[in-house]
């Protein structure tokens, strides 16, 4: 990577960043859905405009997975328990 891709790619990662805190804000702001997905669509083609050409397939996921994250973007959310404690052995007899 060249150095002024490594600069860009720092630059680009802090406009991640941002996007990825001012959701909430958006999705308060926005009265509903569209206005919600043209806010989105604005910063996420914005953002894909400064995106060199060798990193723009890396930009496109990212921005998938914080869309997706955040219900501007079609995909599955992957959500999971995780217990708080490992189960505990059954005493002897217990049904």
């Amino acid at each position: 990577m060249r150095e002024d891709e490594l600069s860009f790619d720092q630059a680009l990662e802090a406009e991640l960043i941002l996007l990825d805190r001012d959701m909430p804000h958006f999705q308060a702001r926005y009265p509903n859905m569209f206005a919600l997905a043209n806010a989105w669509a604005e910063r996420h083609d914005a953002i894909l405009r400064r995106t060199p050409v060798s990193l723009r397939q890396e930009m496109q996921a990212r921005l998938l997975r914080i869309g997706i994250r955040w219900g501007v973007m079609p995909g599955r959310r992957v959500t999971m328990q995780f217990p708080a404690l490992p189960s505990l052995p059954r005493a002897a007899g217990a049904g």
